[in-house]
């Protein structure tokens, strides 16, 4: 109780002066309900520090990556989703996880660069995440997503959004979080993407992943970014080091173009070859670690209409099937399932609700941002 009462006699005087921020102490609780509210500006003090919620030291020396950060990957945590939305469960919950990824993950501190609470707290995670996010040009190396720790920064989320979605309070703390990530890297709102973009995994949930079209939109008010400066498409940059849905997404429509590789997900060295090739062959500049880029998804990605059959169909069954829409099962004919899934994948990007499967549409499918989802 000692950390956590010097943490609130401190957190009373700092947000006394943020303004926009409701504070009230209510016995030994500190009430914020206006924290994500809190205009950031250049104080961070709303973000708990790892000395404040008393961490513990890494068991090993941390380094600072040498590559430039490029996007935000947003997670749950798989905890309950617990209805004590308090600064205690805050602090709690980062301590939680910290003991869980050093002690059972085996890990040298918390994986992710931040943490929030289902109340909406918002915590630093790896130690020196604070202290980069404040210096803004590198970030701590992590261990949230293989294959992205070194340019990714990485949000845990307290709870389970699998059939359920987030308290409004954390949505806002995220909110407020991923727009001074935003400002502090370069990054922008079409720059965040869900975990199983980029890994094999249930995370971040299927019903919270189906709120990242509306989670990007208040971060990108929030930035008051103008739709100019957006690409037409932000499309996931998949390379060689990753392994995730979309990467096997990537190996049916190289399955479709002619290619022998595996279709299991894992970005192994038949996957590279394939990439480059295709790159090679279609007068895309051709990357050493075969990264998806922009050029090498819109040629690869075939519009399909109502009547289409064959690998490219059963590539998006898949994928919307492994993203919760369970009424869809892979037959590789375009059927009535499949088109109203893909529908309201339309509906929530903003785009029209066609049901053919169109550039912008393979974009929103496969995790990337479509400008147009900014109009919406």
């Amino acid at each position: 109780m000692h950390v956590e009462n010097s943490a609130l006699d401190r957190r009373t005087l700092l947000r006394a002066g943020l303004g926009a921020a409701t504070v009230a102490v209510v016995g030994s609780q500190l009430a914020l309900p206006g924290t994500a509210q809190a205009d950031p500006g250049t104080d961070l003090d709303w973000i708990y520090s790892c000395d404040e919620w008393g961490a513990r030291p890494p068991k090993d020396p941390l380094a600072v990556s040498a590559i430039p950060t490029n996007k935000i990957i947003v997670h749950h945590m798989a905890f309950p989703n617990v209805t004590d939305y308090s600064e205690a469960q805050g602090i709690k919950l980062a301590r939680d996880c910290q003991n869980l990824h050093m002690d059972g993950n085996g890990w040298s501190d918390t994986g992710q660069h931040f943490t929030i609470s289902r109340g909406g707290y918002v915590m630093e995670g790896r130690r020196g995440s604070l202290e980069r996010l404040r210096a803004g040009d590198r970030q701590m190396i992590s261990a949230h997503c293989p294959g992205e720790n070194g340019r990714a920064i990485g949000i845990e989320n307290e709870g389970t959004y699998v059939t359920e979605t987030p308290p409004e309070a954390l949505l806002d703390s995220l909110v407020t979080l991923c727009a001074t990530i935003c400002r502090r890297y370069g990054l922008h709102a079409h720059d965040i993407f869900g975990h199983w973009d980029f890994r094999t995994t249930l995370c971040p949930g299927a019903s919270f992943y189906g709120q990242f079209p509306t989670l990007r939109r208040r971060v990108f008010e929030s930035l008051g970014t103008d739709l100019a400066d957006v690409p037409a498409r932000r499309w996931p940059d998949l390379w060689r080091f990753v392994g995730s849905p979309s990467v096997r997404v990537v190996q049916y429509l190289l399955a479709h173009r002619g290619y022998t590789v595996p279709i299991n997900s894992v970005f192994d060295a038949a996957t590279v070859a394939a990439v480059q090739d295709w790159q090679y062959r279609n007068g895309i500049p051709v990357d050493v670690d075969a990264t998806l880029t922009a050029p090498t998804w819109e040629t690869l990605v075939p519009e399909l209409g109502k009547d289409a059959t064959g690998l490219p169909v059963t590539a998006v069954q898949f994928l919307l099937n492994f993203q919760g829409r369970s009424e869809v099962t892979v037959t590789g004919e375009y059927d009535h399932p499949t088109k109203m899934a893909v529908k309201d994948v339309q509906r929530r990007h903003g785009l029209p609700a066609h049901g053919k499967l169109d550039v912008d549409t393979w974009c929103a499918i496969v995790g990337g941002v479509v400008r147009r989802s900014f109009r919406h």
